[in-house]
């Protein structure tokens, strides 16, 4: 289990430290960086699959998601005796996203190429590259507690008599050394940690319109993880009726509507909803659904996966459910977190109010900048950042 993220000059992140439980929620009021601390982690995930480079080109580069305040904010700006000075940064740029477990720890450093003679003209100067990657073994980073550190084009992994070896060849510098040295013959550790952040799962908002993928007739296959755009939802709740689970769908559906049930037809491999609602003589089709019951269905789906994976991250579940739909969600998301890690982000105090046994963290902001609300320094997880 995660117990540790920390988040350092994303957008409006500027020094965050969050201490993780098994059921994590993050509320706060509009703007205070709910989304952003989404995306971060999304970012992290991405570096796992060597895709961190081009997710940041995908929000406008490196320049546009770096924190865009003062480097430090003194005591007569807080104070309202002095206007917040323009940004001039005395320190190199830095993004930095890191986690730590009870077991393994993982940071990265990007910043921007560093001008030189002997580097060829490019247009892509503002390319972010890796700075410094490490990999450490337990919950905070210690120089005898690294497992594999990567500084610039240089990666070094430690035998298994403890002492350090080069990685065997340079890397490049907008590679993660999670996808270019995860050998488990050089570095197992390695590529357990790879393993488990690409396993990481991410659902944010589902399309729900009239060509919403979960609205189509599909060839469906066995489904052991709802697809992000929820198009193979007929097929991932037939997998969920065929397994274990199957009672926990049931309950699931009959919670949020009473009488009701979900049936998957199956006609020469295509897999069709249908859903058998008290009163009706007919049973309705996913194209007939409204948009709440859709959505309900595709959180079910999503939360009683047969295989869940080792962190769970929801982005605003509640979205476009009527309130009458929230206890009956609140319980699958209580449900799904005795057997996986989730973080869930949520506007809804409500929803918040029926989950049980849940670490709430409010963010705020501060000057700008992200906070946790009542988190001093001494509230933070124990947390080193590694240097350049």
């Amino acid at each position: 289990m995660l117990t540790t993220l920390a988040i350092q000059n994303y957008r409006s992140l500027r020094d965050l430290v969050l201490p993780l439980s098994q059921l994590t929620v993050i509320v706060g009021a509009n703007g205070t960086g709910k989304s952003s601390l989404y995306r971060a982690l999304r970012l992290l995930a991405d570096a796992g699959r060597n895709g961190a480079v081009a997710a940041l080109a995908g929000e406008g580069g490196l320049p546009s998601t770096l924190w865009a305040g003062p480097e430090k904010i003194g005591r007569a700006v807080r104070e309202g005796r002095s206007p917040v000075q323009p940004l001039q940064r005395t320190t190199a740029v830095g993004l930095r996203l890191g986690f730590s477990g009870d077991e393994f720890g993982y940071a990265l450093d990007f910043g921007l190429p560093v001008p030189s003679r002997e580097r060829r003209p490019t247009a892509f100067n503002l390319d972010p590259e890796y700075k410094r990657e490490c990999v450490w073994h337990g919950p905070v980073l210690r120089p005898s507690a690294l497992l594999a550190d990567r500084s610039g084009t240089r990666v070094r992994i430690r035998d298994e008599s403890g002492s350090w070896v080069e990685g065997g060849h340079s890397i490049a510098l907008t590679d993660s050394m999670l996808s270019e040295f995860a050998d488990p013959r050089r570095c197992p550790e390695l590529l357990i940690v790879r393993d488990r952040v690409r396993a990481w799962r991410f659902y944010d908002h589902f399309r729900t319109d009239a060509d919403a993928p979960g609205r189509q007739s599909r060839i469906g296959t066995r489904t052991w993880a709802l697809d992000h755009d929820g198009g193979d939802l007929a097929a991932a709740l037939r997998t969920i009726q065929e397994s274990t689970d199957a009672d926990a769908l049931t309950t699931a559906i009959d919670d949020a509507f009473p009488g009701s049930s979900v049936e998957v037809a199956t006609a020469d491999g295509r897999f069709d909803l249908r859903f058998h609602q008290h009163g009706l003589l007919r049973p309705l089709s996913a194209a007939e659904l409204s948009d709440g019951t859709l959505r309900y269905l595709l959180w079910a789906a999503a939360l009683l996966s047969p295989r869940p994976p080792e962190l769970l991250v929801l982005n605003e579940p509640e979205t476009s459910l009527h309130p009458d739909l929230l206890p009956a969600l609140a319980a699958l998301i209580t449900a799904a977190a005795k057997k996986t890690q989730l973080l869930v982000v949520s506007h809804s105090q409500l929803l918040v109010r029926f989950l049980e046994d849940a670490s709430v963290l409010e963010l705020e902001k501060d000057f700008g900048a992200t906070v946790v609300a009542g988190q001093g320094r001494l509230d933070q997880p124990a947390w080193h950042w590694p240097k350049r």
